[in-house]
Formats: structure tokens, sequence, C-alpha cells
């Protein structure tokens, strides 16, 4: 994590100078630093998944239900990235519109999950 601070640190403070004499560089710059961040994550979210399959199967989870409940984790950090990046560029609308899409994509990606919990309720009763 202390890679990430001081990445996070460093980009901040120059996407900060650059800003003041050109705004997009400094946009691109974030960006940059944002996607350099994540590639540095990347490592903990493919343990964290290993992990998750595993519980799936000792739970005797099958992937129709893992899978919807991962899916919607990753359209919500994309969505809260996404909308983020365009506020950062003054384009709040279209963050409106980014997390309007992520919420409805979300509840798309989960519907086998809600039916899924459908099905056992009709079961049990």
């Amino acid at each position: 994590m202390g890679k990430i601070a001081a990445l996070a640190v460093a980009a901040a403070l120059c996407a900060l100078v650059v800003r003041q004499n050109a705004r997009e560089i400094g946009l691109v710059l974030a960006l940059l630093a944002g996607a350099l961040i994540l590639g540095q994550a990347l490592g903990a979210v493919e343990a964290i998944w290993e992990l998750l399959e595993e519980l799936g199967e000792r739970a005797g989870l099958s992937p129709a239900v893992l899978d919807p409940v991962v899916k919607t984790v990753g359209i919500g950090i994309l969505t809260k990235i996404s909308a983020e990046v365009c506020r950062d560029a003054k384009e709040s609308g279209i963050a409106a519109f980014v997390e309007t899409a992520g919420a409805a994509l979300s509840l798309y990606v989960a519907l086998p999950l809600i039916r899924a919990v459908l099905d056992t309720v009709s079961e049990l009763l």
C-alpha cells in the first residue's frame, strides 16, 4: 500500500501543477496514475478471486450464484472510477449517466442470482 499511496500523492501533486497551465494534460496524467494504481492492485484482486472460488466450493455454491456477486462488485468499482473521472473533467452530467447505467447493469448482472433465490424460496414453500 505504501507504493500506491506514494504514487497517488506524487501524481496528485503533479496533476495539480500541470492543470494550472494545461487542464487536459492534467486529466491524462490522473488517468495514467489511476491505471498504474489499479495495476498495482491486480495481484490482490486475483488472490481475492481465488479465495472466493474456494469459499464457494466449500460452501457448495455454484458459480451461477457467486459470479453475479463478483460481476456486480466489478461493475460498481468501474462505475465509481468512471464517474469520478467524468467529474474531474467537469462533466457531472455524463457522470450521472454513468452511475445510472452502472446501477442498471448491476441489476441486470444480478438477475441470475435473483432467479436462484426465487427458485430456492419456491422450493421451500
